[in-house]
């Protein structure tokens, strides 16, 4: 097991056979806790960070023509939808 020494700020470098085995990334966040006199660092995925790949995603379709709308109601979008689907269920 690796040791590590704590910095002057509190900080700790996690080794790099452990970084990349969690697939961790710079901007990453960990959950940190004290269990049983212990410090333990679990990965955590912040909802920031899925809605911003999701919006990207979803521009992405924009952009890409892959969208229907706009609508000027909601009964007329879900007319739209059921019509796309008529069209996926064809194909």
């Amino acid at each position: 097991m690796p040791a590590v020494k704590l910095g002057v700020s509190r900080q700790v470098a996690i080794p790099k056979k452990i970084h990349d085995a969690l697939g961790l990334a710079p901007g990453d966040y960990l959950e940190v806790e004290l269990k049983a006199g212990k410090v333990v660092l679990t990965p955590k995925a912040l909802v920031d960070k899925e809605i911003e790949r999701r919006l990207a995603e979803g521009l992405e379709d924009i952009k890409k023509g892959r969208g229907i709308g706009p609508f000027s109601s909601a009964k007329e979008a879900i007319r739209a939808l059921h019509q796309e689907a008529k069209k996926l269920k064809k194909e």
